[in-house]
């Protein structure tokens, strides 16, 4: 199969939507790890634009990212005659980033926070912190509600993917029949009529109306169960029509009722939680809502890619800078916005300076942190990056060979 370069696009702005998300973060009335003193439900409804499909949207596009390595792993191995290496290298490229950045990269945001939020302050530096964040310390409480150190954070996509592309090889491995059976039905009947929003609208809806007021979101992995469902529901179906060319088609004819639909459930969702954020909404309004937020989750997505397909953005060395950029620039991005937003609090900016200022210099220093790292290769697999540059190590192979020929 040919590259998709247009799911190369959405995955990159997926990933740039979380650094505007996460700045968002920081001036709701949402918990968060640092809070603004001009926090407000001001926002809260354009956050709420994407709050029900932006993860899931990258947990698709990793689903048939996945389908496309997985299919080259095979391919090298046949032509090889070797093993298929798929699971190490990628356990590498996942595991040793989120095993860092809990080290390194997570603990000053769980510091600010402690430094923020617990009663008293906390004046021991970082460094005693980092300690005690190392030796797993459980005593950093507000009442009942106690930190869980070391944490994962925003690292927590990372290691659900993790799981998620081990199960899927499992099962790639055990029931390749099955696996491959069940993706050419789900093809069939997401390509046909309107069964691309009927069925998977049907499915999500379900899961939240019967799953969100027994499990909460928690992001912990162990007892998750309503965001696995979801989740790994959606990073199955990437994997499964990675290569359904019909199911793409399907998605590209109904973008704009898929668009309609979205917007037009994120406008009642909004008015719902406006209407009943200081009081119980009867019970029926509340299963309905939830099958909102499930019609508006899919219908996001199908529009995304649907939009996406049609404008067919192509391959360029932009496209091929962000696409190996996006990563470290994730994994950086909650810590340098916490950092930011903490210092620059003595300013006492207005939030509608302060707000884009902290997205554009959330952006700069973390392309800045990329820059340096893809240059210094033992820094490149704790951002998941190949230890060498292939794009350098092609260059020196190619200037190599023309120094060779010249001299012959």
């Amino acid at each position: 199969m040919p590259r998709r370069h247009d799911l190369d696009w959405v995955r990159v702005c997926a990933f740039a939507l979380l650094v505007l998300y996460h700045v968002g973060m920081y001036y709701v009335t949402w918990e968060w790890h640092v809070d603004s003193p001009y926090a407000s439900p001001a926002l809260e409804p354009f956050m709420m634009l994407s709050s029900p499909w932006r993860l899931g949207l990258l947990f698709l596009v990793s689903g048939a990212a996945t389908a496309f390595l997985l299919g080259k792993a095979r391919a090298e191995a046949t032509r090889d005659g070797g093993r298929i290496r798929f699971l190490g290298p990628r356990s590498w490229r996942l595991l040793v980033p989120l095993l860092f950045g809990m080290l390194v990269i997570v603990p000053p945001q769980s510091y600010y926070e402690v430094v923020d939020k617990l009663p008293g302050g906390y004046h021991d530096g970082y460094l005693a912190f980092w300690g005690r964040y190392l030796a797993a310390d459980g005593s950093f409480c507000r009442g009942d509600d106690c930190l869980i150190l070391p944490t994962w954070n925003h690292l927590w996509f990372v290691a659900y993917l993790w799981v998620y592309t081990v199960v899927l090889w499992l099962l790639a491995r055990c029931v390749p029949g099955a696996l491959e059976g069940a993706g050419v039905r789900l093809a069939a009947g997401l390509s046909s009529g309107i069964g691309i929003l009927l069925w998977p609208i049907t499915f999500f809806a379900l899961a939240r109306v019967a799953l969100i007021g027994i499990f909460d979101s928690t992001h912990a992995l162990v007892d998750d169960w309503y965001n696995h469902v979801q989740y790994f529901a959606l990073f199955l179906l990437g994997f499964s029509i990675a290569r359904a060319e019909a199911v793409w088609d399907a998605m590209f004819r109904r973008r704009w009722l898929a668009l309609v639909l979205w917007l037009g459930s994120w406008l009642a969702v909004v008015a719902y939680f406006h209407q009943f954020r200081e009081i119980a909404p009867p019970q029926a309004l509340r299963l309905a809502m939830r099958a909102a937020w499930g019609l508006n989750q899919w219908c996001a997505i199908v529009a995304i890619l649907g939009f996406a397909r049609h404008w067919a953005p192509g391959d360029s060395p932009a496209l091929r800078y962000l696409s190996q950029a996006i990563f470290p620039v994730y994994i950086l991005h909650q810590t340098v916005i916490v950092l930011l937003a903490y210092h620059a609090r003595p300013l006492d900016l207005p939030p509608l300076l302060e707000g884009p200022l902290l997205v554009v210099l959330t952006f700069g220093l973390c392309f800045a942190g990329y820059e340096a790292i893809r240059r210094i290769p033992p820094l490149r697999p704790l951002f998941g990056l190949k230890y060498r540059d292939p794009a350098r190590v092609g260059a020196a192979t190619t200037a190599s060979t023309r120094s060779a020929t010249n001299g012959r």
